[in-house]
């Protein structure tokens, strides 16, 4: 059945925008993407997650199309335009993770699309989430605009406070001492976890040693491609900071897999895991870490300034600069290296790594509170990644800036990213039956000939 016009015209903008973002991966692996898109049309708000690329092209598009006299951009100039930002900074990007320090933390996580450019594209991202999170819960548009203020002033309060020099004890991480609600739910949950639980589900022991155990999505690797990914491993160690080095024995390869990433951000994407001797010679003390090829974050379409493109070796190099930049103690086993001319992240896989669970958060005076903690964990963040943060890419004390900008206009602040949130929230629920219909109609390039086929 064919598309109503409009709709016919939004379906062909947004088959151009996946070309741009998807399609040297897709012809790659078409599999994968049928299982990508299969989980996006699961939902608007997984269909959401998915498409940050067509998020920015459209608010790039925004832009141009304000009419003459309008602030072109509110809150945004010169360097509040040009500060490390999250790039995905969606509801549901926010866990725990444990800190290079031995603390649990809850805060932003996954910062593969990190980059740098202005602070708004984050708010109105995580804005947006929050408007399609509530119509999933039913929530009425006034609770909705509710619940996005509430994460706009705890945002504001914050980021005024790290502005104003507020001490560590005023704003204090979120850790199992100072959080509360669903977020220390989360904390305990990883608290509760071990790292022998995670070996268990993911290794065997054979001839008195951990290997991996076959099946569960690993791969065998041929000689040659074990060898380059030991070279690329090598090429990792150098990126580590010395105080990750501390025990070399820590980093002897017991065995590597092969992996295939088909997640809603990761399809297509090739990636390893290694498993390493870990901090002493008990097998229970084991470590795991990934190596999956960097991807071109969507907001680098959108930003113009090439001395931010200059700045990164490669996208495995962007993600662990930014990431280092945007997260206070970041994950010890953080580095980067290439691997066919390709840049690679490299990462462990944590036992204590725990997302923020929306399934049992109906309650809109419990969402509006969390999401106020939320608010205050995008501030935090925004205010690492600056002129103390050792990167030079970013001169500045970004929390002064961004507290100035947001002093000019305190009213319109909240204003502006509630109107989003419905308008966006709005498009992306459209948007998505659109994408459904592409889909199981096989009117997407690539996927055509595996959808005929099934039929």
């Amino acid at each position: 059945m064919p598309l109503p016009p409009a709709a016919d015209d939004r379906a062909d903008e947004i088959l151009a925008v996946f070309e741009t973002a998807f399609g040297e991966l897709l012809a790659a692996d078409p599999a994968a993407f049928r299982v990508k898109f299969r989980k996006m049309a699961a939902s608007a708000f997984a269909f959401y997650r998915g498409t940050a690329c067509l998020f920015y092209h459209d608010l790039e598009r925004q832009d141009r199309s304000l009419p003459e006299g309008t602030p072109h951009r509110p809150y945004l100039d010169e360097r509040t335009s040009r500060v490390w930002i999250h790039g995905d900074l969606h509801a549901e990007n926010f866990g725990t993770y444990m800190d290079s320090t031995g603390r649990l933390v809850f805060n932003v996580n996954d910062f593969d699309e990190a980059y740098v450019g202005p602070f708004t594209w984050d708010l109105k991202r995580l804005a947006a989430s929050l408007a399609l999170i509530g119509y999933t819960k039913a929530l009425s548009d006034e609770q909705i605009t509710e619940v996005v203020r509430t994460g706009a002033a705890a945002y504001r309060e914050r980021i005024h406070a790290l502005a104003t020099g507020a001490k560590e004890d005023e704003v204090p991480p979120f850790t199992l001492d100072t959080a509360g609600g669903p977020l220390l739910g989360a904390l305990r949950t990883a608290r509760a976890r071990t790292r022998f639980s995670l070996l268990e589900s993911m290794t065997e022991i054979r001839d008195f040693e951990r290997r991996f155990a076959p099946g569960g999505g690993a791969i065998d690797l041929d000689a040659a491609t074990r060898y380059k990914v030991l070279a690329a491993f090598d090429g990792y160690l150098e990126t580590l900071p010395d105080s990750s080095l501390a025990r070399p024995d820590s980093y002897r390869v017991k065995d590597v897999v092969g992996r295939r990433g088909v997640g809603i951000g990761s399809a297509g994407l090739p990636s390893y895991n290694i498993l390493l001797e870990g901090n002493s010679d008990a097998l229970e003390n084991d470590v795991v870490i990934y190596m999956k090829q960097g991807q071109t974050p969507a907001v680098s379409r959108h930003i113009g300034d090439r001395s931010v493109r200059a700045y990164f070796r490669h996208e495995g190099h962007r993600t662990v600069i930014s990431q280092r930049a945007l997260q206070d103690h970041a994950d010890p086993w953080l580095g980067w290296t290439e691997l066919d001319g390709a840049g690679q992240l490299v990462a462990e896989v944590s036992p204590y790594a725990v997302d923020l669970d929306w399934s049992d958060l109906d309650d809109p005076e419990e969402i509006a509170a969390v999401v106020a903690d939320l608010g205050r964990a995008t501030a935090t963040m925004h205010g690492a990644a600056d002129d103390e943060s050792g990167h030079s890419l970013v001169p500045f004390s970004t929390e002064r800036a961004i507290d100035a900008a947001i002093a000019a206009d305190e009213e319109g602040f909240g204003e502006l990213l509630v109107d989003f949130a419905h308008a966006y929230g709005a498009r992306a629920r459209r948007d998505h039956q659109i994408f459904v219909d592409l889909f199981r109609n096989g009117r997407i390039p690539g996927l055509r000939e595996a959808s005929r086929k099934i039929l």
